[in-house]
């Protein structure tokens, strides 16, 4: 048999198996066609049989069905309709008194104090006792006695010369410059503080500006147009739906209305971050005046401030040192001794300061009373709180003689307390009502000796404190305690999540 050719004439050394190949494909494509056809009816043989006897039964029973079956279908499906309507209802009502009474987790990822490194402090902004004294009697602005007031009251805080006056301040050289109390040098303070503690805190967490959904700026002196939080969102180039917040005139209880008011938009917001910022500005507000009520706050302000990471996202939860337990806020601007004790005015002579009263401890105690009988309840074990009941009872009821008022023992239910560091004389009479030792009232001593009177801020550089003593362990409760004018007491207790540092 002759060799079959190709189509060109020319003989194909593959003609041999050319028809072999053809036979095989269309043998493969017919297999390919039949298993197309038979796969799916293969799988879904036990449908299309369980369908097929359904028919059956529906076309064997369906002509012994009757109106009076039909309904009574219809009538047993209507029970059911509104049974499982009534359970959803209970189940949507358990899950709102749930999610009342139990909101959602509010998280601290981090925060940062403006502290100045060892390497950057070149004394500029010191606030020594001789600079001190040079300055208020060079200036001309005080008498003799005003200085001596000043001079007696700047030593006995005993506050290290290592704190800060704003560079305004430590402007001042006689006969070459005046102080600058302008509104450009008060905005340099702020960027001084808020920008540098700002960085530290974004640079810890490795979180972008831009991931910031809420922000909350408290500085109670100063307050320009644009606003403080204004200044932070255009340096940080923020986006346009963050959610800013500038808080002004709330005194040194303000640090913890922020947080307050940052856990309430956090369960608002879900799943959002918040970045707290708290500071104080004294640049403007350094009194020239004579009047001694008004030239307190010129011995004991520093410069300070603190930014806080707030996230409400669960995934936080593994990287965030502290959980926020509770937050009780009270005013007793109702009362108008309360209201006046520390009061922002003229003098007689027109300049501008802060004057304290005589009645500012008498007024924050009464502030504190009230907010612990809040707190209390909350935190305190019940073996605390039945010895409270029963010595209450026993006064107030019972008219026991001789029977004085207990005292809750709060380290039951708080390892670490941070208060307000207003001054000597108000850590001294927050430990006698307490009835704490000085081992918890140590970081807030420390701080205001190192830091000064840093306001808002001031429960934070404490808690720094106390982390970096290595005191806060895992599952450890915080305490901390602002007071400020108004008159106002704010607490805020925290769990720590991890043991610090």
């Amino acid at each position: 048999m002759a060799a079959p050719t190709s189509p060109y004439g020319a003989k194909s050394p593959r003609a041999a198996y050319a028809y072999p190949e053809r036979a095989n494909v269309k043998m493969s494509e017919a297999l390919r066609v039949l298993d197309e056809g038979v796969h799916p009816l293969v799988i879904h043989s036990s449908q299309i049989l369980a369908a097929a006897l359904l028919v059956t039964a529906a076309v064997n029973h369906f002509p012994k069905i009757t109106v009076a079956d039909l309904a009574e279908i219809w009538r047993s499906l209507q029970i059911d309709v509104a049974y499982a309507f009534a359970l959803t209802a209970v189940a949507v009502l358990l899950l709102g008194y749930y999610a009342l009474r139990h909101p959602r987790p509010v998280y601290l990822v981090d925060f940062a104090t403006w502290q100045l490194r060892d390497d950057k402090d070149d004394g500029s902004l010191s606030a020594t006792s001789d600079f001190f004294r040079s300055t208020i009697t060079d200036c001309g602005n005080f008498c003799d006695e005003s200085v001596d007031f000043q001079m007696k009251l700047f030593e006995r805080n005993q506050i290290s010369e290592r704190c800060y006056f704003p560079p305004g301040i430590r402007a001042y050289r006689k006969g070459e410059r005046d102080f600058d109390f302008s509104m450009a040098a008060a905005r340099k303070e702020f960027e001084t503080v808020v920008f540098t503690t700002v960085d530290e805190l974004l640079a810890k967490t490795g979180v972008k500006p831009r991931d910031i959904d809420i922000l909350v700026v408290n500085c109670s002196l100063f307050n320009p147009t644009p606003s403080l939080a204004a200044i932070v969102i255009n340096h940080y180039q923020m986006k346009d739906s963050v959610q800013s917040y500038s808080l002004g005139g709330m005194g040194c209880s303000a640090g913890l209305i922020s947080i307050h008011l940052a856990k309430d938009l956090l369960q608002v917001y879900p799943r959002k971050r918040a970045l707290v910022i708290s500071t104080e500005n004294i640049t403007q507000n350094f009194y020239q005046g004579n009047e001694k009520s008004m030239l307190i706050s010129n011995t004991l302000f520093r410069m300070g401030g603190a930014a806080v990471l707030l996230s409400g996202r669960h995934a936080d939860r593994r990287v965030a040192k502290y959980q926020l337990l509770h937050t009780v806020r009270t005013h007793k601007g109702a009362d108008p001794d309360a209201y006046r004790c520390v009061f922002q005015e003229e003098d007689k002579a027109g300049h501008v300061g802060v004057r304290l009263s005589k009645d500012v401890m008498e007024c924050a105690g009464a502030a504190m009373k009230t907010n612990i009988s809040v707190l209390a309840p909350l935190i305190l074990p019940v073996s605390e709180q039945v010895r409270f009941l029963a010595n209450y009872v026993a006064r107030k009821w019972l008219r026991m003689k001789g029977v004085k008022g207990y005292v809750p023992d709060f380290t039951t239910a708080v390892q670490h307390f941070c208060i307000h560091t207003g001054g000597r004389a108000v850590l001294d009479a927050l430990q006698a009502n307490l009835s704490l030792s000085d081992y918890y009232l140590e970081p807030s001593r420390y701080s205001l000796w190192r830091w000064g009177n840093v306001s808002s801020a001031s429960v934070w550089y404490e808690l720094d404190w106390l982390e970096k003593s290595g005191r806060i362990r895992r599952g450890d409760k915080v305490w901390q305690i602002g007071f400020g004018s108004g008159f106002k007491c704010n607490s805020a207790v925290w769990r720590a999540c991890r043991a610090m540092p």
